[in-house]
């Protein structure tokens, strides 16, 4: 399974019925170590939970690092037999072309950083600029490449590490396998990351919750904005969900793999939309990287992106960043988080 948090969980799925008569099929379980909610409309009532725990699982034994045997478990050991599926391969050739696009803010590499700053099953251990500077001689997208279906690494001790991807990708997997049975009325949240096609019955879209960042990883969960999802994916980043502690310091999560320290920008959270789940992942995680002013540049130059930042100003107050397009997808009172 997925450890819960690479990417914050900043998104909550507001079901609401339309119609007595035709309700929509709604099915809640577990995947990657957090929660699945997908609700979709079906004349035929079908409960396809079945299938997609299976697909979930399958997907696990693929690029999941707490699976064992996983074949990203066993590219990061270095065996020489293992050859890749098509999850891996998809993962893969995403994620290379985000690292492109973001001058490597996003990079797949940063395994061995996520392990060094605690945040890997070894918890927190020293850090110091010597050995951060020695395993940034193995960090970088451009030290892997994917060969006949197998990689292939400059250096044996290049890691791997898709979770800021593998999320998103699983929401796309379900998606497109109930769009394969003929339903076109659907949505899908998998730990936040949500994709929507269609719409409810009496025409309404389906209706997402953004959540305002919070001090404490254990607070209130609130709602800063509600919009509308229409055939589009949205994810969210932030660096106040998941995090660690150290001699009275709060350490990010999201880690910047060009410096090997995790991200201080005052970039609190970033919502991203885009026409699939797995790059608004990826971008979302970019955009922490990036920084407020960079990732800004960044949105207003990707075709089709759409983004809903939030930051903190100097003075310590809130204050949100969103381009027109989201804007425009906005149906509540839009409010800044207090």
């Amino acid at each position: 399974m997925f450890k819960n948090g690479c990417i914050s969980i900043l998104c909550s799925l507001i079901f609401l019925t339309s119609c007595k008569n035709h309700l929509p099929v709604k099915l809640i379980g577990e995947a990657q170590g957090t929660y699945y909610m997908i609700s979709y409309y079906d004349e035929s009532n079908r409960d396809f939970q079945y299938e997609i725990d299976s697909i979930l699982d399958e997907y696990d034994t693929s690029v999941s690092l707490w699976v064992s045997e996983s074949i990203i478990n066993r590219v990061n050991n270095n065996d020489s037999s293992v050859v890749i599926d098509n999850y891996f391969r998809d993962n893969f050739i995403i994620s290379k072309q985000v690292s492109i696009e973001t001058d490597g803010a996003f990079d797949i590499t940063i395994e061995p950083l996520v392990v060094a700053w605690g945040f890997g099953e070894g918890g927190v251990i020293d850090i110091d600029t010597i050995n951060i500077n020695s395993i940034l001689t193995y960090v970088g997208y451009d030290k892997i490449n994917l060969i006949n279906n197998r990689i292939k690494k400059s250096n044996p001790k290049v890691q791997i590490d898709f979770n800021a991807i593998a999320q998103g990708y699983s929401v796309d997997l379900i998606l497109n396998y109930l769009l394969s049975k003929g339903i076109e009325n659907l949505i899908v949240d998998i730990g936040g990351e949500v994709s929507a096609r269609g719409s409810k019955l009496n025409g309404e879209p389906w209706k997402v919750g953004i959540e305002k960042p919070a001090s404490k990883a254990d607070d209130i969960r609130d709602l800063t904005a509600i919009i509308k999802l229409v055939n589009k994916s949205i994810a969210t980043s932030g660096n106040y969900r998941k995090y660690i502690e150290k001699e009275g310091r709060r350490i990010s999560h999201i880690i910047n793999p060009k410096t090997g320290y995790p991200s201080e920008y005052n970039l609190l959270s970033a919502t991203v939309i885009y026409d699939n789940a797995a790059f608004a992942d990826a971008y979302a995680t970019a955009c922490m990287v990036l920084g407020l002013e960079k990732s800004i540049s960044f949105v207003e130059a990707k075709k089709g992106l759409e983004a809903f930042l939030i930051y903190s100003t100097a003075d310590g107050q809130y204050d949100s960043y969103y381009s027109e397009g989201f804007n425009n997808l906005i149906i509540s009172n839009f409010q800044v988080p207090e």
